[in-house]
């Protein structure tokens, strides 16, 4: 049994004590990462192995750090892995807690443990941090630990962007994009952090059905209100078409959500992936790289990319169809 299992935790100092105990809050230099969350299955901790592989080729200094307390099986090497202060199955045998229960408790643990998980990444100050994070989705729509674990890293130092896979295969299913709609604009608005979304495992995305529009149209998320035509056909859902015309109102209020494709086979997907995360979390315009050059700079800054070259490999490689039902993209 993990020895910290057995403290009454909810009892320890504040938070933000254990900013004031960090030895690295002033003069230091900033640490970049991505935080990879999502729901179960959308290939988490797949993504951070790959990505790691990826970071490497270019000449990058990796850490993998899994925040998982349920993952016992990893595909790769954990610099830092949170089984080594609390598990889910300790949890669940000593305090009786089911596995969602246990996964909060956790999280929670973490929480207030927070210096803990602050001294064991001061090892790797030198890394790009890759952050393998839980898939229970309450912690990162409304439960408050994830976000305030972050927000004690980003005071110590850790400039971090959220990147939040979602399996592509909702695409297939219109009821299923608009539930992935909202969650992704919750998730954006709970974290409170740089934020990129993703459709992960895009070379299965027709693997449950085609596709109703084309690819541009989930990516960039276009005109919704056709979702709600192809939703008013179902003899079922007919019946919630004001709440689904509300939804869709209301994520297109916000005007936030976008996606990026992603399949971890393609080095050009990984390529925009990351192109993407290093602009948001900032280390594209770091000083300590050779490669963060003026040339980069502006090729990151104007998006180089054309907007179909984002979606084309993708398409071309996995889809049998380029065009489904004729959607012309007309932008946002």
């Amino acid at each position: 049994m993990n020895v910290f299992l057995t403290e009454k935790f909810f009892g320890i100092n504040d938070l933000n004590n254990t900013i004031v105990k960090s030895k690295f809050l002033e003069n230091i230099e900033m640490i970049y990462g991505q935080l990879v969350i999502g729901p179960p299955g959308s290939g988490k901790t797949a993504y951070c192995h790959a990505m790691s592989e990826f970071l490497r080729g270019l000449g990058r200094k990796v850490a993998i750090i899994n925040l998982d307390p349920a993952n016992d099986v990893l595909p790769y090497e954990a610099s830092v892995n949170i089984s080594h202060l609390i598990t889910v199955e300790n949890v669940m045998q000593h305090i009786k807690l089911g596995p969602n229960g246990g996964l909060i408790y956790c999280m929670e643990f973490l929480e207030k443990r927070v210096d803990w998980l602050i001294d064991e990444l001061q090892k790797f100050k030198d890394c790009y941090l890759l952050f393998d994070c839980p898939g229970q989705v309450e912690l990162y729509t409304h439960h408050q630990s994830v976000q305030k674990i972050v927000s004690v890293l980003v005071k110590s130092g850790f400039t971090l962007a959220a990147v939040h896979l979602v399996d592509s295969h909702y695409c297939c299913d219109p009821s299923k994009f608009v539930s992935v709609l909202l969650t992704s604009l919750s998730t954006m608005l709970q974290m409170e952090m740089p934020h990129i979304n993703v459709l992960s495992k895009a070379d299965l995305v027709e693997k449950h059905g085609k596709l109703h529009f084309n690819l541009d149209f989930y990516t960039d998320v276009l005109d919704l209100q056709e979702l709600i035509s192809i939703l008013s056909d179902d003899p079922f859902l007919v019946r919630y078409k004001k709440l689904n015309k509300a939804v869709v109102e209301l994520i297109e209020n916000y005007s936030l959500v976008s996606f990026l494709l992603l399949s971890i086979k393609s080095k050009e997907c990984m390529s925009r992936v990351l192109q993407a995360a290093d602009k948001a979390n900032g280390y594209v315009f770091g000083i300590n790289e050779e490669n963060r050059n003026i040339q980069n700079l502006l090729s990151c800054a104007m998006s180089a990319d054309f907007e179909d070259a984002k979606i084309a490999d993708i398409r071309e490689k996995y889809m049998e169809t380029e065009n489904v039902q004729g959607y012309t993209s007309q932008g946002r």
